[in-house]
């Protein structure tokens, strides 16, 4: 009598565990970038490549937001260009606050291609630690 409602929890519980297990497969995380120090950058790029290069591309879910004095890492002229260029290659969503930009007088124009814009780079770092992204900053 005892055996039939151990097994139908035991079933109850196997059916939800692959639910739990896919959940948690996808670690995400939000990187800052809001120096204006190159080596920074450069360390924020390396978090995100080992990151992912640790969980690998599709355990894990990793986006850099750009802004302040940062924000030169994104720049058409900047010395991470390359990089900034690979890991967005790799599936590293990089983004850049649109207040910075319009505080420092720099359109889409001056930028990278291909990276992505945020109104306010704070409230991205907000809404992502509420979408449960682990935040680093470098």
């Amino acid at each position: 009598m005892l055996g039939a409602p151990l097994a139908a929890s035991a079933a109850h519980h196997a059916a939800k565990a692959p639910v739990a297990a896919t959940a948690a497969s996808v670690e995400k995380v939000v990187i800052q970038v809001s120096d204006g120090d190159a080596k920074k950058w450069a360390l924020a790029l390396n978090n995100a490549k080992n990151v992912q290069a640790d969980l690998g591309k599709d355990g894990s879910e990793i986006e850099i937001v750009v802004y302040g004095p940062g924000i030169g890492m994104l720049k058409t002229d900047s010395v991470e260009g390359v990089r900034v260029a690979e890991a967005m290659s790799a599936g590293i969503k990089v983004v850049a606050c649109m207040n910075t930009m319009t505080g420092m007088k720099l359109t889409k124009e001056d930028m990278l291609p291909n990276i992505g814009y945020v109104k306010a780079g704070v409230v991205e770092l907000i809404k992502k630690q509420h979408e449960g992204y682990a935040y680093i900053r470098p």
